[in-house]
């Protein structure tokens, strides 16, 4: 479990949480300047780009980056940051838009295997 990073200083006890609002986060903003993040989309930071980061980051961009370094959901993500779902989408859109992370989408119901398909892979695996 990562350290909180409010949690070095003396002037906040643990029981206070960050001291920094979540439109301060955003700056003000609600939807994510790029991507569109459903709650079950996975998103992965791009290996490639963080060997070469020049950016300045916040924390919580920082934060994300080091939880999506293996694929994550979005819900699970802001879970583990303690941090609103609409605080996520729009830090993970900076992200998006800069090329830190990339998302996938799970497949819609109309793509997944049909039925009859199903069954004849669970009688194939029966038959081993």
């Amino acid at each position: 479990m990562a350290a909180e990073p409010w949690v070095d200083h003396t002037w906040v006890d643990r029981d206070a949480g960050p001291v920094v609002r979540p439109y301060a986060m955003t700056g003000g903003r609600v939807h994510p300047a790029s991507g569109s993040f459903d709650v079950v989309a996975m998103v992965v930071a791009n290996r490639a780009v963080l060997s070469d980061l020049g950016y300045v980051l916040q924390p919580e961009h920082r934060a994300i980056l080091a939880y999506a370094r293996d694929p994550l959901a979005v819900a699970e993500l802001a879970s583990h940051l303690d941090l609103a779902l609409g605080v996520v989408r729009v830090l993970l859109g900076d992200l998006l838009g800069q090329g830190l992370i990339e998302m996938y989408h799970p497949p819609a119901a109309g793509e997944l295997p049909s039925e009859s398909i199903l069954k004849a892979v669970i009688n194939g695996l029966r038959a081993l």
